[in-house]
């Protein structure tokens, strides 16, 4: 019987608390949830950095 890999909680969390603007699926996830164009996304990305809560609140959500 094969053991079953185990993957670890925190890495999830931290993948979740970020936003990778050069992945087309976060961008227009990112873009959709918050009503703001992907390019919106890209720019607010690269002017406060790649946490979630900072991206979201300088998109206005």
């Amino acid at each position: 019987m094969a053991a079953v890999k185990k993957t670890a909680a925190r890495g999830r969390k931290q993948d979740r608390a970020r936003v990778a603007g050069g992945q087309k699926h976060e961008v227009a996830y990112e873009a959709k949830k918050s009503g703001r164009s992907a390019s919106a996304v890209k720019k607010a990305v690269k002017k406060v950095g790649n946490s979630r809560k900072r991206v979201e609140k300088r998109l206005g959500r």
